[in-house]
């Protein structure tokens, strides 16, 4: 059987990005935390969200240094039939999952060197993932593999189940940027540039111990189940030498019988280290209309993106087709998608600024392993807005907000690889200790929607059914209802930044 039909994949994309689309932050900047809305914005963090924007600045260096700190958690509450039969269940069909990502340092800079019409400009950051995220009791799709066997072998007497899954995901996407802006006019600005991308990831997680019991409490694991196959191929033999044919067919049987229970009790280790490089065009455009208005635009390309497998799987995950992206050598697709940026800002009165900006991610055009990209709806909307107050000519008081929304569909959601629609809020401030040197506090926290499917094929079992006992049984399963199932998802999400800022 199957049992890993969705262990490979559960383990892909596991550190999605704190703020922007499905693989991108757009959290790179300790301001960022504390307005999001920047697309329009005339600093020297603008590098990454206003890169044109930088031929405004004054002459000199100007730097940025950041760090931050974020923390997901992700739920999902599963509800499927045939985990009643789990021994640590107390026969409950609903089961919470949780899974942890943490990324305790996430370092960024910006530099701009600005003379004449001119600007020259780089950074460093995180520019995809940024952390680890653990499931330490596994997911319900990894828990619905083994929930079957009890469902299955009723015949021979099953009556439960019990197993050991655990998962690990790693994902860092590091992009450096260098680019240059020039003045057209007093007014008008372009920019033209490209992020290097070094991709790395690792995947480690595994499926072991599966046990299922007996009427008798007697618990059978893979060599008990090798040992009565030997045994029923042994007596299928001598039944066949004494022409006692329906006694050897019945051996035959059950020796096939437990040769497939053996095969599915064994224990599955994933051991994956994926590395990738690609580069991102970038083109940028200001138009400062005058001191109360800023408009801004920039477009980066799509990023081809091929990521080579370095594994050390067990023996066991050798020709699972769901691991196959995983085997050893070969490259997985995992392009980031192109986006549109436009963003404005307004100075009403000197003191106060406010900007309101538009993301858009065309996901749908990015190739991903198997094309999982195809079963979104659309790409991913972002809009923000956001106000700056100078108290004083030292600090500066600002929040923002940000609406994310995907084109999720029930097809695309699945407990191995989610995300929600969100709002999310950022606080913070800047205080300049002289004109050459300023610091950025800020708080972001992402308000994270639900999300319910129901299905009648609770993630794809039938698949493994099909493996196991053949595709007549999964269909008639599948038709009394008895792989009917639910999962419900929740995210929550904070970052804090801290950023220094240098200008000479």
């Amino acid at each position: 059987m199957k049992k890993v039909l969705f262990f490979g994949t559960c383990l892909i994309s596991c550190i999605h990005a704190f703020a922007g689309g499905l693989l991108t932050n757009t959290n790179q900047s300790a301001a960022f935390l504390r307005n999001p809305s920047r697309d329009a914005v005339i600093a020297t963090e603008a590098v990454y969200s206003n890169p044109a924007g930088t031929a405004f600045l004054d002459n000199g260096f100007h730097l940025t240094l950041n760090i931050q700190n974020a923390k997901q958690r992700r739920q999902v509450v599963s509800t499927f039939g045939p985990f009643a039969y789990g021994l640590d269940n107390n026969g409950k069909t609903g089961k919470r999952f949780k899974g942890d990502a943490d990324a305790p340092i996430i370092p960024s800079f910006q530099a701009v060197y600005k003379t004449g019409y001119w600007s020259f400009s780089s950074s460093f950051a995180i520019s995809g993932g940024g952390g680890k995220c653990t499931f330490e009791n596994g997911l319900g799709s990894f828990e619905a593999i083994a929930s079957l066997l009890p469902l299955l072998g009723q015949s021979i007497g099953i009556t439960g189940y019990n197993m050991d899954s655990y998962m690990r995901g790693r994902q860092c996407y590091y992009g450096f940027q260098l680019g240059a802006a020039r003045q057209l006019n007093k007014n008008l600005s372009v920019f033209l540039g490209a992020r290097g991308i070094y991709a790395s990831t690792n995947y480690y997680g595994y499926i072991r111990n599966i046990e299922i019991e007996d009427a008798q409490g007697t618990s059978l694991a893979t060599q008990r189940f090798q040992s009565l196959h030997d045994q029923a191929v042994a007596a299928a033999a001598i039944y066949r030498d004494n022409g006692n044919i329906p006694m050897a067919n019945m051996y035959e049987a059950q020796a096939a019988q437990m040769r497939t229970m053996a095969y599915a009790t064994q224990d599955v280790t994933l051991n994956c280290d994926q590395t990738g490089f690609g580069v991102t065009p970038i083109i940028g455009i200001d138009w400062k209309i005058n001191d109360q208005w800023n408009l801004a635009a920039k477009y980066e390309f799509k990023t081809r993106i091929r990521l080579k497998n370095e594994a050390a799987n067990s023996a066991s995950a050798a020709g699972l087709s769901a691991l196959n992206q995983f085997k050893d050598g070969k490259k997985i697709a995992e392009d980031i998608p192109a986006m549109l940026t436009l963003g404005v800002q307004y100075t009403p009165v000197k003191n106060v600024r406010l900007m309101a900006g538009h993301h858009y991610f065309y996901d749908k055009q990015a190739s991903k392993y198997n094309h999982t990209e195809k079963k979104l709806s659309r790409g991913t909307c972002e809009f923000n807005a956001g106000a700056e107050v100078d108290v004083n000519k030292r600090l500066t008081l600002s929040a923002g907000w940000q609406n994310t929304n995907y084109g999720l569909t029930d097809e695309y959601m699945q407990d191995i690889s989610f995300v929600t629609n969100s709002n999310s809020v950022g606080i913070g401030l800047n205080y300049r200790f002289s004109d050459r040197l300023s610091i950025d506090l800020s708080y972001f926290q992402t308000f994270y929607n639900t999300y319910d499917t129901h299905t009648d094929d609770f993630n794809g079992v039938s698949s493994m059914i099909t493996s196991l006992v053949g595709a007549e049984t999964a269909t008639q399963l599948v038709s009394s209802g008895v792989l009917k199932g639910s999962n419900h998802y929740w995210r929550t999400n904070r970052v804090i930044g801290i950023g220094v800022t240098l200008d000479f």
